[in-house]
């Protein structure tokens, strides 16, 4: 490890719409035992939903093609209302100016917005910037070929190429149907990037999009960047053969570390897994401080609401949760937490919470907001009781969380207001005002401040460069925490945008302490 980071120095049933993930092309082999059933038990296709919706007679108002696929409430170019944009990017043959037509993206054409999204980006993006100015001579993913599967935004894209300039090969297909930014897609096929997404996927199009990043002609990949398990599972499930020969995975979402937590668990992970979520520089920033940022920005966008006095039940008080319940005090919220974890709830007592059961408050909060990772957290009956104008979202990574499903039938009547914004009306006139469908509200109604994406693509290139250079047998067949001396790397080199500057140990102090002058400075138990 210590080498790698000096060499830096010197990445079913089409009537109904569902939104649980859904059953992918690879779940079709049979017999899946019991201790991958996890993966296979989170998605069920509901390839038709889109066209469901626009039948349905209960749907009022806008379409879904006219509302939740397009990129009104993302920070995002919107791009043309004309009939291109009711036909599949599947049925359409879209050529880059260079010739290039490995990819799959809503509108090749909206390349020039893309790039300068990508630029704007980059200037808010110090950490992976001067990752990619001290390594680039060095080029320590030569010959790696990445697949990854992660959100496609703006400042994903300069992860990706930033990979690419340190001597990788990437494919790329979108981890969440609706977190897509279409032109930032468009720019990087025109850039000759290999990219299957496009906001507004089906279940269907979105397994489509993974596989075509995992079995391509003349390649061959070596490694995986995953956010949720998907590309995992899928080339786990489907192309046996291709696993065997990865060198590593890098995955950085709760939901797709416990997915390779159980593989591990049933002896089913062959390959090394790096845990980027559990990383310090991830899930003290990405985590706590863009959360923090991003609740407010999410809600402010999609529901235009004012915070003061609004009564708010946040469920979880983790670091995503500590991060919502931090802006929302700010703003004058009375702020209730539902938890499982004593020691949680004993910290969101101490920050001035009142830690509640969630049918306590339920009939009287203005907005209930999830951040646990868990299922059904939310259910129907809670919804049943929710107060008219009651604002529900999602901040956890899973889109499990709203029991979204049990609004799915003949009795509610579904109301499109804007993108991503849904009434949910009840036979008496009462109505719920459902964000994101459930799915992970920050990154489906606005978008991720760039200076803290920096820190996390600086941790996930790292995590590439020290699995794919690591000797044979520094990793088995399990999953690692990220080495704490490339956690304060990355955390160094966002240190020049502040002006800070470290304090540095005499030899005597060093001595006292029992540390090396250069780090770690802290044992791996620390929890900062």
């Amino acid at each position: 490890m210590s080498e790698v980071v000096s060499s830096c120095v010197t990445k079913s049933n089409p009537s109904t719409v569902s939104d649980s993930p859904v059953t992918d092309p690879g779940s079709a082999i049979k017999n899946v035992d019991s201790g991958a059933s996890s993966f296979v038990g989170q998605r069920k296709l509901e390839s038709k939903s889109t066209s469901a919706l626009k039948k349905s007679s209960r749907y009022r108002s806008r379409s879904l093609s006219a509302s939740s696929t397009d990129s009104y409430s993302s920070a995002s170019y919107t791009g043309s209302s004309s009939e291109e944009d009711d036909v599949s990017p599947r049925q359409r043959l879209q050529v880059a100016s260079s010739g290039f037509s490995d990819f799959c993206v809503k509108n090749i054409k909206e390349h020039a917005f893309g790039r300068r999204e990508i630029e704007i980006a980059e200037q808010e993006m110090p950490g992976i910037m001067a990752l990619k100015k001290r390594a680039v001579e060095d080029k320590p993913l030569r010959n790696a070929k990445i697949v990854g599967c992660t959100h496609i935004n703006a400042q994903t894209a300069v992860l990706l190429e930033t990979l690419v300039e340190l001597g990788a090969q990437v494919r790329w297909s979108a981890c969440n149907i609706y977190s897509t930014q279409n032109e930032v897609a468009a720019a990087l096929a025109e850039a000759g990037f290999p990219i299957f997404a496009w906001r507004g996927e089906t279940e269907e199009d979105f397994w489509w999009c993974i596989d075509k990043c995992i079995n391509a002609e003349n390649w061959q990949p070596n490694m995986i960047l995953d956010d949720g398990g998907d590309a995992t599972h899928l080339m786990l499930k489907k192309y046996p053969g291709l696993f065997k020969a990865i060198k590593g995975i890098v995955e950085e979402s709760v939901t797709g570390v416990h997915r390779l937590y159980q593989l591990s668990k049933s002896g089913k992970l062959n390959v090394p897994a790096m845990n980027v979520n559990d990383s310090v520089t991830k899930m003290k920033f990405d985590n706590l401080y863009s959360c923090r940022e991003s609740i407010l920005d999410s809600l402010k966008r999609s529901t235009d609401v004012m915070f003061g006095g609004k009564q708010v039940v946040l469920c979880g008080y983790g670091e995503v949760g500590k991060g919502c319940c931090q802006a929302l005090k700010g703003l004058g919220c009375i702020v209730y937490i539902t938890e499982i974890d004593p020691i949680c709830a004993l910290q969101a007592c101490m920050d001035g919470f009142r830690v509640v059961k969630l049918n306590e408050v339920i009939r009287t909060v203005d907005i209930v907001i999830t951040a646990t990772g868990n299922k059904n957290v939310v259910t129907r009956e809670h919804m049943d009781k929710m107060k008219n104008g009651c604002v529900i979202c999602n901040m956890g990574h899973s889109n499990t969380e709203i029991d979204v499903n049990s609004l799915r039938t003949p009795d509610l009547t579904w109301e499109k207001v804007r993108s991503q914004v849904d009434h949910v009306i009840w036979p008496d006139g009462k109505r719920i005002v459902l964000l994101a469908e459930g799915r992970l509200v920050n990154l489906s109604c606005s978008s991720l401040p760039s200076f803290v994406v920096s820190i996390t693509a600086a941790t996930q290139a790292l995590a590439l460069i020290e699995l794919f250079n690591a000797p044979t047998g520094r990793y088995k067949s399990d999953v690692y925490l990220l080495p704490k001396k490339m956690d304060e790397y990355v955390a160094s080199l966002h240190l020049p945008t502040f002006d800070a500057h470290l304090t540095e140990l005499s030899d005597d102090q060093a001595k006292y302490m029992g540390l090396n002058k250069a780090g770690p400075f802290k044992p791996n138990y620390y929890r900062y």
